[in-house]
């Protein structure tokens, strides 16, 4: 289990070096593999009324279920986007 949640917090935290949730434009944000444009906008709206200071955050966004946040955490980028 610890080398579960070490693995998450690792692949997290490159994510968000290359990923800023509160920031990034709808593009960047549809590069993670399982965003599209819906589930892009709905962060979107999301922060402009709760900033998005962690991973906790995104799970409170209407789409952001356990798989994407797999890809989240695990930083599965789409193939549309060079990275």
């Amino acid at each position: 289990m610890k080398k579960i949640l070490l693995s998450l917090l690792i692949g997290f935290t490159s994510l968000l070096a290359s990923i800023d949730f509160q920031n990034a434009p709808k593009e960047k944000l549809m590069c993670i593999k399982g965003i599209g444009e819906k589930k892009a906008e709905a962060i979107i709206e999301y922060r402009k009324t709760n900033p998005i200071k962690n991973m906790q955050d995104l799970d409170n966004v209407k789409g952001i279920g356990p798989a994407l946040m797999a890809n989240i955490t695990g930083n599965v980028l789409s193939k549309r986007c060079s990275q």
